[in-house]
């Protein structure tokens, strides 16, 4: 969440900054309504709180003097319930603004560029050339066909369209890449855990899922519970309300997860094929840091999924979006893209995020500095995700015939 008193103390400063986002600033003048109710509020609850303690010395007075207490007492009781009423109005008011502030998004970093959407993120630099064919290159779906690797068909026959299944070497493909993912992370620092697949409301509003975007997710209603999104979700919250020891930053977490996602604002959009699935696996990167730090982290967990790329002999491109195009918690967001030749261009497979203290803010993540606890810094990005390289793959790999080879550092786990 972001800061409110920052917001209250700033305010035109902050518009400013979130009309980046494309936050209206009717939206923000709403929430400075808002302030301005909860402020009310609470002075009117201190007022008549102050008045009655006044009222209460008057009863050792009267008693010292020899006066009947009655009318005072009448006066106390009258204002105790006056004060209660007051209470309550100042905790709606503090409940209204919460509210709302829950669906503001994070403040964008200064370095993010200006821009509406994904069409003016900014590429920062390309890595490996792409592979020149002497034959046209098929898409993903087309090899999936030739070689038996991936049932359309019976995915949608199992579940809806947007699930599929892997067959054969896919699937042995798909575990290998989970495996060398993982192993690569771990060789970088981060260790790896297996979290819960499902989990509670409190879990995904820490991490920015929850309330604006719950039309994306699957519930189970009878539990109250969510299958998780990304593993951003379990591996962040895992410090949710806790206080980390300054001497344990930065705590470096990965950890693989199937993800789930109704994909509720995509529709007509990469219908064919397996670039866009309600379930897909993924393996996540979550750092968990020092504020001066974060910076630092950030670079590396950028760099780190790129080297797997490149190990992989994926060509790809770094892109830093743009403040139209930044997700709701981040403050700055870099993408990697991988080169698919069958569809002649760069897809997303990655993106690393810093969300600053938002998510810790909303989580209660803090760590003791000294005396005093302060807010931590969480970052998150995947390490990859699994099905998108598996495309990768299959494309930057195929042969004229339809088959596919197998990158070199992959055949150790096949």
């Amino acid at each position: 969440m972001i800061d409110l008193k920052y917001l209250q103390n700033h305010f035109d400063e902050a518009v400013q900054k979130l009309q980046k986002k494309g936050v209206s600033s009717d939206t923000l003048q709403g929430l400075k309504t808002l302030f301005a109710s909860l402020k009310a509020a609470n002075a009117a609850f201190e007022s008549a709180r102050a008045e009655q303690n006044q009222m209460s010395k008057l009863f050792g007075t009267y008693k010292r003097e020899g006066r009947d207490t009655a009318e005072l007492k009448v006066k106390v009781d009258a204002r105790k319930e006056e004060i209660a009423s007051l209470q309550e109005a100042a905790r709606e008011a503090e409940t209204a603004l919460y509210r709302v502030a829950l669906s503001i998004p994070n403040f964008p970093d200064e370095s993010v560029p200006e821009g509406a959407d994904e069409k003016e993120n900014v590429e920062l630099h390309k890595v490996l050339e792409p592979r020149s064919f002497d034959f046209e290159p098929k898409e993903h779906w087309a090899l999936a066909e030739e070689n038996g690797w991936i049932d359309f068909e019976r995915g949608v026959k199992l579940a809806k369209s947007r699930f599929s299944v892997l067959r054969g070497e896919a699937a042995r493909m798909e575990r290998a890449l989970i495996s060398f993912f993982l192993d690569t992370n771990r060789s970088k620092g981060f260790e790896e855990l297996c979290v819960p697949f499902l989990n509670n409301a409190a879990m995904l509003q820490g991490t920015g899922q929850l309330p604006k975007f719950e039309d994306d997710l699957f519930k189970i209603e009878d539990e109250n519970l969510y299958l998780i999104p990304t593993a951003e979700v379990p591996l962040t919250n895992l410090y949710q309300d806790e206080i980390i020891p300054e001497k344990a930053l930065p705590v470096l977490m990965t950890g693989y997860t199937p993800c789930f996602r109704r994909e509720a604002g995509s529709a007509g959009r990469d219908t064919r094929g397996m670039i866009r699935q309600h379930q897909f696996d993924k393996v996540e990167m979550v750092a968990i840091t020092h504020p001066e730090k974060s910076e630092e982290v950030f670079e590396m967990m950028v760099q780190n999924a790129s080297d797997i790329l490149t190990a992989l002999g994926l060509p790809h491109r770094v892109v830093l979006l743009c403040g139209g195009d930044l997700g709701f918690s981040a403050a700055k967001t870099i993408d990697l893209e991988v080169w698919l030749p069958g569809q002649n261009q760069y897809r997303e497979i990655s993106s690393i995020s810093t969300t600053g203290d938002f998510q810790a803010r909303r989580a209660k993540i803090r760590f003791k500095e000294g005396k005093k606890n302060r807010l931590a810094h969480t970052l998150n990005g995947s390490a990859l995700a699994v099905g998108r390289t598996l495309i990768a793959i299959m494309e930057n790999y195929q042969n004229e015939d339809g088959s596919i080879e197998i990158p070199e550092v992959l055949k150790r786990y096949m």
